[in-house]
């Protein structure tokens, strides 16, 4: 009985193994054609859409999405910049604190659209289509994360292309870059087997011209 429940357990894991491992690269090599490190190459798109982060302590992740926003902005790349994230606790608001810190460095009010229902990536990409009425945008985050934006939004018909935010350290980043690879098994289960939809969507917001 004991070599047999040991038997099943290592059949367990090795299955769970080589599936976070299948989902993590079919969804990068998925993404791949579709992900931009320069500037100069990048189509121009309308809108902009940047992903969430905690704006505390200071979080490089934060930091560095805005420099790439505001770069896209100022060459020309996005008119518009659709702000999505996650205020849905009492204290914490991802969504003002990224607008506030893009009026720092210039971007004109009338150019930042804000999305506070943007709970989780798979919620910001739906709802840029399907709420803000976008067929097409250029997603700003860094590469791990655009990667399993891209591959949310293609599902969903979402024509886009991303940008990359300046990556941080491997040591800042270990957690991160750790997690991503459960994400992106939740990610394939959210899509192929739950059809699983966003916490709010409601009527569309006419906001972006």
């Amino acid at each position: 009985m004991f070599r047999r429940l040991l038997k099943i357990t290592f059949i367990v894991i090795a299955i769970m193994a080589m599936t976070t491992i299948a989902s993590y690269h079919v969804i990068k090599n998925k993404a791949r054609p579709f992900i931009y490190t320069s500037v100069d190459s990048l189509p121009t798109m309308k809108v902009g859409l940047m992903l969430g982060t905690s704006p505390y302590l200071g979080n490089q992740y934060f930091k560095n999405r805005i420099d790439a926003a505001v770069l896209l902005f100022l060459c020309g790349k996005i008119k518009y910049i659709l702000v999505s994230g996650d205020n849905h606790v009492e204290g914490y608001d991802e969504t003002t604190a990224m607008k506030k810190a893009l009026l720092i460095r210039g971007i004109p009010d009338s150019c930042i659209v804000l999305d506070y229902a943007g709970f989780r990536t798979l919620d910001s990409i739906i709802r840029c289509k399907e709420v803000f009425g976008q067929d097409e945008c250029t997603i700003i985050s860094q590469e791990f994360h655009n990667e399993r934006a891209l591959f949310i939004a293609h599902r969903y018909g979402l024509r886009a292309i991303a940008f990359n935010a300046e990556n941080v350290s491997k040591n800042y980043g270990f957690k991160t870059s750790l997690r991503e690879y459960f994400a992106r098994v939740k990610c394939v289960i959210d899509l192929y087997l739950l059809n699983t939809q966003p916490h709010f969507l409601g009527e569309k917001i006419n906001l972006i011209q």
